[in-house]
């Protein structure tokens, strides 16, 4: 399939959006003791693809396959990711991404999205910008939902390896336990409604806006 490809290149770990400098919420649990090794950071692992990576980026994309206006969507997004460090994350690399795609997989709708972030009408989250890609190369929805959840699970997990820090081997055991969770979480995402968007953990949430007074880090969120 002609897509394959892009897609591989798209969900890159190499692909320079910045994705390395960002813990999303774990280095706070790593400081306080709770994130220490390979089992600890698992079950965070898990909860962050059944819930943020689900119900918001997952469920975002999901929308905007489904015909859903990109601008209502983006808003959407800016208003549920409550911790700002994860909002300007979202958005940091969504930029990266839309200026990457727009160089190598140009398209109409992308061009569009990018003259809304343009204009002060969109934010550009990195969801977003994939999905307006993923679909402009014809990827089914099922194949981009899960590339996307199981990239971000590996730039995750690639900061654990050097934050925790875990060994190289052990990295990939804790993808290969993840990839059963992305499965699931595409399931999931399929069954979920409107009314679902943006339901996390306060748990996950509180420990993303405590990064931010973090006496010392490693990662900008």
């Amino acid at each position: 399939m002609t897509y394959q490809l892009a897609l591989q290149q798209l969900t890159d770990s190499a692909l320079p959006t910045g994705a390395f400098a960002h813990s999303l919420g774990f280095e706070t649990y790593i400081d306080a003791g709770v994130v220490r090794d390979e089992g600890s950071f698992g079950v965070w692992l898990g909860a962050y693809i059944s819930q943020p990576l689900s119900y918001s980026d997952g469920l975002a994309i999901r929308f905007l396959y489904e015909g859903a206006d990109v601008v209502e969507l983006d808003a959407l997004l800016t208003a549920s990711l409550l911790p700002r460090q994860v909002r300007e994350a979202s958005v940091k690399m969504g930029l990266r991404l839309l200026e990457i795609g727009s160089e190598v997989f140009p398209s109409a709708e992308l061009e569009r999205y990018r003259e809304l972030v343009g204009a002060g009408r969109a934010a550009g989250h990195q969801a977003l910008g994939f999905a307006v890609l993923a679909r402009s190369l014809q990827v089914p929805l099922p194949e981009a939902l899960a590339a996307y959840l199981f990239a971000a699970v590996t730039s995750l997990t690639q900061n654990a390896v050097r934050a925790i820090p875990l060994g190289q081997n052990a990295g990939q055991r804790l993808l290969r336990n993840a990839a059963d969770g992305v499965a699931a979480a595409v399931g999931k995402i399929g069954d979920l409604t409107p009314d679902d968007f943006g339901a996390v953990s306060p748990g996950l949430e509180i420990s993303q806006m405590r990064h931010e007074r973090q006496r010392a880090r490693m990662f900008m969120s």
